[in-house]
């Protein structure tokens, strides 16, 4: 992606580094795999012949997840806030380009009520699903280690397959923007998988044994 070098240079400096604070699930590494699947995204849509700006698409896949800050429920929105409250973005966008990605932002959660505003929301928003199956098993364990600690392991696994039929089995909640990327083909593959409870307890206690291997079966992430 060819990015103005200066405006690269500010958000590699002073905005990705704000992402080693925040949980695992929305690390550094999320965010960078975000950047490049965008990227991939404006290629494909470039070569169907709609062309999109590379410093908008850079910097919405770079800011959609700051809002993590003030705590998840809202976090779409206050990512949004950040971004428009950023001056030196306005050295480089028009008003019309940052309210543009404002809402490009706002609309990447997976869980919204209505669909992206833009070609620019529906970008980050497909980027964000980022569908590997192990790795969206991975991180709905870790959000749930996180966030729900007095769960033992059994309520930890139970949620995470909650979660998972809830948000990506048949029916649900999450909604892809572009059938022509992997992320269809894989999300069919995880759903497959989803179908197979032995296979999917495997996995769980696998990844359960690399996530808290010191954490007993029926006690709580506190230790209580």
């Amino acid at each position: 992606m060819d990015i103005n070098p200066q405006l690269k240079q500010y958000v590699e400096t002073e905005i990705l580094p704000r992402y080693t604070h925040f949980d695992k699930a929305h690390q550094l590494d999320h965010i960078e795999t975000v950047i490049r699947q965008s990227a991939a995204l404006a290629d494909m849509l470039e070569q169907q012949g709609v062309n999109v700006d590379r410093d908008m698409v850079y910097v919405i896949a770079a800011y959609h997840d700051l809002g993590i800050v003030n705590g998840r429920e809202n976090h779409h929105t206050d990512s949004g806030k950040i971004l428009m409250a950023d001056p030196v973005l306005k050295k480089y966008f028009t008003e019309e380009q940052l309210l543009t990605m404002k809402e490009a932002v706002e609309d990447h959660r997976a869980s919204s009520d209505h669909e992206p505003r833009s070609v620019y929301g529906r970008i980050v928003a497909e980027a964000d699903r980022q569908i590997d199956p192990r790795t969206i098993v991975v991180r709905t364990v870790q959000y749930g280690l996180e966030h729900y600690p007095e769960l033992d392991k059994a309520g930890h696994l139970a949620r995470a397959k909650a979660h998972l039929k809830e948000k990506y089995g048949e029916g649900g909640y999450l909604k892809l923007w572009f059938a022509e990327s992997d992320n269809s083909r894989k999300l069919a593959e995880l759903r497959t998988m989803m179908k197979d409870e032995e296979a999917m307890d495997a996995m769980l206690e696998d990844i359960w044994m690399h996530e808290m291997p010191e954490m007993p079966d029926q006690v709580g992430h506190d230790k209580k």
